[in-house]
């Protein structure tokens, strides 16, 4: 069997269906798709699902794609933002926000200009939650968590922390600790070094990339809708673009900011190609950037973060391979014609899934982008993935097959 069929037959495993509220469960009105097979993971995951369903699409699952994109806009309406995944003990955070560009997926696929009416207006509470209750004083926006929260885990998620890492940390900084654990939650890339552990302090660049696309969403949803609110938004990513270039530039390329110490990041990231991906770049800044892709990517594609002297064992970070990064990599360098580079990239990521898939006969969450393998020990072992791993697969495919 290939991997396209493999991924194909066992898509309807990873479907899930729980209308009414279980224990921590939430319930949502339509059948969703969770990262594995197993029954250990019974929720839906906000990213996750964006790049699971690239794949679903392609392979014509398109109903399930806009169940999962009806299901988003369903806990926005019940809970104002789209929690980190449909549990109760996930309500004190979201993930990075996906869904404006879900929704433009679905209609794509559908052409409902009514379902769009809808989702539009739903959309712009998850954008006021973003705007409301992770804005810092520089006027850009970063990754948090629900304040009242913290108190009520700090013990415990301070116990996990030293835990993943492997370390032991001053125990009177627990509140801090669990903040920062939490917000790097919400992030999606928990953990890495990109804010030495004080992500409280930072503007993301990843994040106002993605809310950059939201506003450009949105005025695109508006001319469709012709509601005339369509130069209110491009008026927005304008402001937003300029705070970028204001804030988050360092030598040509996007870079995390604390704006506390009012200091970038000392880590280069795949995060800075977030810009190219959303259209926020101007060619001479894609230029510069692109310029140092070699020191995020090896022979088996790029890794998390640029090489660097952590002290503590981050799974975000070199030398591991995720698949959402990729997909953000293969897009962002398409976007501003670095075609053969995204196609290399692209086809790097594709011979270590189908190599992987051949040693194994599975997918897997992460890997060693230095050697190919499976055998990522920082903070956990990559455990076997359908999920993101196949929706990036099958986008890789795909995007070489429409470029040779």
């Amino acid at each position: 069997m290939n991997i396209e069929q493999f991924i194909k037959n066992r898509w309807d495993s990873c479907v899930r269906f729980n209308p009414d509220d279980d224990d921590t469960l939430i319930g949502m009105p339509y059948p969703y798709i969770v990262p594995v097979e197993k029954d250990h993971w019974n929720e839906m995951y906000y990213w996750d699902t964006f790049f699971t369903c690239k794949g679903l699409a392609i392979q014509g699952r398109g109903e399930l794609v806009k169940n999962c994109a009806d299901n988003m806009l369903y806990l926005v309406e019940k809970f104002g933002f789209v929690p980190n995944a449909n549990r109760t003990y996930y309500l004190n955070r979201s993930q990075p926000p996906f869904l404006s560009m879900l929704v433009r997926e679905v209609y794509n696929l559908f052409a409902d200009k009514e379902w769009l009416r809808g989702a539009y207006n739903t959309l712009k509470k998850e954008y006021d939650f973003w705007m409301t209750q992770r804005m810092t004083p520089t006027g850009l926006n970063k990754f948090g968590v629900q304040k009242e929260s913290i108190e009520l885990v700090k013990e415990q998620k301070y116990q996990r922390v030293c835990r993943r890492l492997k370390t032991t940390l001053p125990h009177e900084e627990a509140y801090n600790i669990a903040a920062n654990f939490l917000c790097d939650c919400e992030s999606g890339w928990d953990f890495n070094p990109r804010t030495n552990m004080k992500q409280t302090q930072y503007v993301y660049v990843d994040l106002n990339s993605n809310l950059y696309l939201y506003e450009t969403n949105f005025a695109y949803f508006a001319q469709i809708l012709e509601n005339g609110e369509a130069d209110l938004w491009k008026e927005a990513a304008d402001k937003r673009k300029q705070l970028m270039n204001d804030i988050l530039l360092k030598d040509g390329a996007f870079v995390d900011y604390n704006f506390v110490l009012n200091k970038h990041s000392d880590i280069f990231s795949v995060a800075s190609f977030y810009p190219l991906w959303a259209g926020v770049a101007t060619e001479e800044q894609a230029k510069q950037t692109v310029a140092q892709l070699g020191r995020l990517e090896y022979e088996y594609g790029v890794s998390a973060c640029c090489e660097n002297d952590a002290d503590v064992s981050y799974q975000w970070n070199f030398p591991v391979g995720w698949p959402p990064l990729q997909y953000i990599m293969v897009r962002a360098l398409d976007n501003y014609g670095y075609k053969e580079d995204a196609k290399r990239i692209a086809k790097k990521y594709m011979n270590v899934m189908e190599n992987l898939y051949t040693e194994t006969g599975s997918l897997w969450e992460k890997y060693d982008v230095t050697n190919g393998s499976n055998e990522v020990t920082a903070e956990y072992g990559a455990r076997v993935m359908l999920g993101w791993s196949a929706g990036v697969y099958l986008y890789c495919k795909k995007y070489i097959e429409q470029n040779n």
